[in-house]
C-alpha cells in the first residue's frame, strides 16, 4: 500500500507526464463526486466507435506493442526481467495451443460471459481487450481476478490460479502479477463507468453485479489501483485506444476519480493510509500477532479485523490509539489469513496477509 504520498505522486504522474485527453474533455465532470461524477464520466465516454472483433488483431499492434516490436502480453511479460517467451504480431496469433508460448489470442479481461456473450460494443471494447498467451488465457477462463496464497497452477511469469484469499470471496480466481494489477483495476473501473445503466440483463459473476464491482472486488481493485500506479505503457495504450474508439479511460487520465466516486476521498495527505504506516509480524504467526503503527497513525482511531481464507471474520476490535497491539492467535486454525486496518470514514482497508 502507498495510499498517501504515492497516490499524490500517482496523480501528478497521470496529470503531468501522461496525456489527460483533449483540452476540455472532462470539463463536464469538474466539481462532481460520487454517483454524479460517475454519471458525468459515463456521458463523456459513452457511445464510442466500436471496432470489429476481427480488427482487434491489428489494433493490438498500436495498443500493445513493446519497444522491440513484440506483443506486450501481460500474462507472460516480466517487467525488468527476461520474459520466458515473446510473441510476434500476426504470425503467432492463435490458432491452436497446447502449452504456454504457443500463440496469443484476444483476452476479454472482463469475461464475455459476464455481459452475455458476443454482444457489441462490449465484445470488442479495446479498454478491456488484451493480447495474451492463449494457454494462460484458457487457464484464466472466466474466473474473477483475485489474490492467491496457495496456487493450483502458476504461469511462467508468476500469474496464479487458486482460491481467493482477499476477504469477501473464497472461490477460484486468477491473480495477475503485481505489475499489471493496477492496469486491470482501472480496466474494471472503466467498464463500470462506460456501461453504467446499460448493464440490465448482464449475467454478472462473483466479482460484479452487471458492470459494477461487488464490495470485496471494489476494495481489492482499489488496493491494486493504488499499489500499481499509472505508467507510460498504460498512458500510451489509452491514447492509442482513443484513436480507434474516440473515447478514453478516465481512470488512467485522472486516477483520483476512483477514490472520488467510490470512496468519497479527497486528495489530501491525511486521507490515505499506507502499508508503510504499520508493521505486522511475525509471519508465520505462532501464538501472537504484533501490530505496530508509526507516525501519525498512532493517534488515530483504528479498526482491525482478521478474516480466514474463506472470508470468515475471526477477530475484530477498535482502538482509540495504536502504538503496539498484541493479538492472541493461539486458537487460530492453521491456514492463511488477511488482517485489515481501517480508520474512520469510507477509506478501504490496508491489508496484510499472514499464515499460521
Amino acid at each position: 500500500m502507498k495510499r498517501n504520498t504515492l497516490l499524490l505522486g500517482l496523480v501528478l504522474i497521470g496529470q503531468l507526464l501522461f496525456s489527460q485527453g483533449p483540452p476540455g474533455y472532462y470539463d463536464s465532470a469538474n466539481g462532481l463526486s460520487g454517483d454524479d461524477l460517475q454519471e458525468a464520466l459515463h456521458n463523456i465516454i459513452n457511445d464510442h466507435d466500436p471496432i470489429s472483433y476481427n480488427n482487434l488483431w491489428s489494433a493490438f499492434e498500436d495498443t500493445d506493442k513493446k519497444s522491440n516490436g513484440k506483443v506486450w502480453d501481460i500474462y507472460s511479460d516480466v517487467p525488468g526481467g527476461t520474459p520466458p517467451y515473446q510473441f510476434t504480431f500476426y504470425s503467432d496469433q492463435c490458432g491452436n495451443y497446447g502449452q504456454e508460448g504457443d500463440c496469443y489470442n484476444r483476452e476479454h479481461s472482463f469475461p464475455r460471459s459476464w455481459f452475455g456473450g458476443d454482444v457489441y460494443p462490449m465484445f470488442s471494447d479495446l479498454f478491456h481487450m488484451y493480447p495474451t498467451d492463449g494457454y494462460v488465457n484458457g487457464k484464466r477462463g472466466n474466473y474473477p481476478y483475485g489474490e492467491v496464497s496457495s496456487a493450483n497452477w502458476t504461469s511462467q511469469n508468476g500469474s496464479k490460479v487458486g482460491n481467493n484469499t482477499y476477504p469477501g470471496y473464497n472461490g477460484i480466481v486468477f491473480e495477475p502479477i503485481d505489475a499489471y494489477k493496477g492496469d486491470l483495476a482501472r480496466t474494471y473501473f472503466y467498464m463500470a463507468t462506460r456501461y453504467l445503466g446499460e448493464d440490465n440483463g448482464w449475467p454478472g459473476s462473483p466479482m460484479v453485479d452487471g458492470s459494477q464491482p461487488k464490495e470485496w472486488a471494489l476494495n481489492m481493485l482499489y488496493d491494486w489501483h493504488i499499489d500499481d500506479p499509472v505508467d507510460q505503457k498504460e498512458g500510451a495504450r489509452n491514447d492509442a485506444a482513443y484513436d480507434f474508439q474516440d473515447n478514453r479511460n478516465p481512470f488512467i487520465d485522472r486516477p483520483e476519480y476512483v477514490g472520488e466516486i467510490w470512496f468519497n476521498t479527497q486528495l489530501t495527505e491525511e486521507t490515505f493510509m499506507t502499508r508503510s504506516d504499520f508493521s505486522v509480524f511475525p509471519n508465520p504467526v505462532v501464538n501472537e500477532i504484533l501490530v505496530k503503527a508509526t507516525g501519525q497513525m498512532q493517534a488515530h482511531e483504528l479498526f482491525i479485523t482478521i478474516a480466514d481464507e474463506t472470508g470468515r471474520r475471526v477477530f475484530s476490535s477498535e482502538y482509540s490509539s495504536m502504538d503496539e497491539i498484541r493479538i492472541d492467535a493461539g486458537d487460530f486454525s492453521k491456514g492463511f489469513y488477511v488482517l485489515s486496518i481501517t480508520k474512520s470514514g469510507n477509506n478501504p482497508p490496508v491489508t496484510f496477509k499472514f499464515v499460521k
